[in-house]
């Protein structure tokens, strides 16, 4: 039997709380959001959620990324307008099939998994999926000072709609900052492929394998000579030890909401982990789009957009003008300019 669960959250804008129950703020299962249906006898081995968007939404878009997602690269499945991916929640390793809403901006999404699925699993993975997606987010604040902003505004119309997306953990994030240091990205991806398939976190969706990447107890279990083994590079596999473990004494909760400059200084604390690694962390896996450190990567976008380079200086102060979404401006750039 599976049960439906709705995840449409009317007013997003009357109570903080609901912004909050669409983003996850912890990352084991602080999810606040509605329960299973109450008439369930018992836990079944499958889920169908309907989890919410702030509209304006566009899963097409978000599929358009994710198809040149480097990072991600063999983990999910975009083909025929679905996405399909593995997660690890609670102990339990989940499969995902997400689709276009046709009467909402939202998505729907089945989840399956070898054992029964109790509603805790459930709606860690509900929350996590929709960090993912950035469901929660809202882009009416930003795309008004876009329109200000004429050759950027250009970037948005093609872009309108698109939600970061994000990687499915921070965690997961964390760990490929590491291996993407001064290595090809198909290095990087090999050597996270290695870390996925030791884990075991396997599930076949729709046909197809799809690997959950480990969560913070598997990734513990893993001692350095082991890391160095699998990824094959000494000097990484030092700092992932040492991050992983550092790690499990951060809460997520207060990386996701508290002061800025504080979560920062925790995260440059982080083994491996340097300001623009901080960064991308902050944006790409917390979804903290406060501030933005520019790399070249994205001046060079800048330039396509406004037809003109920029010294540090000038990029700042256009960036500045869009105060706490200047992380969001710059993901536009790279993936838009």
């Amino acid at each position: 039997m599976t049960d439906t669960t709705s995840f449409e959250a009317g007013a997003f804008a009357a109570r903080a709380e609901d912004a909050a129950a669409s983003r996850p703020t912890t990352g084991r299962g602080g999810a606040r959001t509605a329960t299973a249906s109450a008439t369930a006898p018992a836990p079944a081995p499958s889920r169908t959620l309907r989890l919410a968007a702030r509209p304006p939404f566009s899963f097409s878009a978000s599929l358009a990324f994710l198809r040149s997602f480097p990072a991600m690269t063999g983990q999910q499945g975009t083909a025929h307008d679905v996405l399909t991916l593995a997660l690890r929640e609670n102990g339990t390793t989940l499969g995902a099939r997400v689709t276009a809403a046709p009467d909402a901006p939202a998505v729907d999404c089945v989840l399956t998994a070898a054992t029964p699925l109790g509603d805790a699993t459930a709606e860690a993975a509900a929350t996590r999926l929709s960090h993912h997606l950035g469901l929660a987010d809202d882009l009416t604040d930003f795309y008004r000072l876009a329109r200000l902003d004429r050759p950027f505004s250009r970037v948005v119309e093609r872009l309108y709609g698109y939600h970061q997306v994000s990687f499915p953990s921070p965690r997961e994030l964390l760990c490929w900052a590491i291996l993407c240091q001064r290595v090809p990205l198909p290095v990087a991806r090999t050597m996270k492929q290695a870390l996925v398939e030791a884990a075991g976190n396997r599930i076949t969706v729709d046909g197809e394998h799809r690997w959950a990447f480990p969560d913070a107890e598997q990734l513990a279990c893993f001692d350095e000579p082991t890391l160095q083994h699998l990824i094959g590079n000494q000097r990484k596999a030092g700092y992932l030890h040492r991050a992983i473990r550092q790690w499990l004494d951060l809460d997520e909760s207060f990386l996701r909401t508290g002061p800025y400059d504080e979560v920062r200084d925790q995260l440059l604390r982080l083994a491996g982990i340097g300001p623009w690694s901080a960064s991308f962390l902050l944006i790409r896996g917390l979804g903290r789009t406060e501030r933005l450190t520019p790399d070249k990567e994205m001046m060079r976008a800048a330039q396509r957009v406004y037809g003109h380079d920029f010294d540090d200086a000038a990029f700042a102060a256009l960036t500045t003008r869009y105060g706490r979404h200047q992380g969001y401006r710059g993901h536009y750039l790279r993936v838009g300019g």
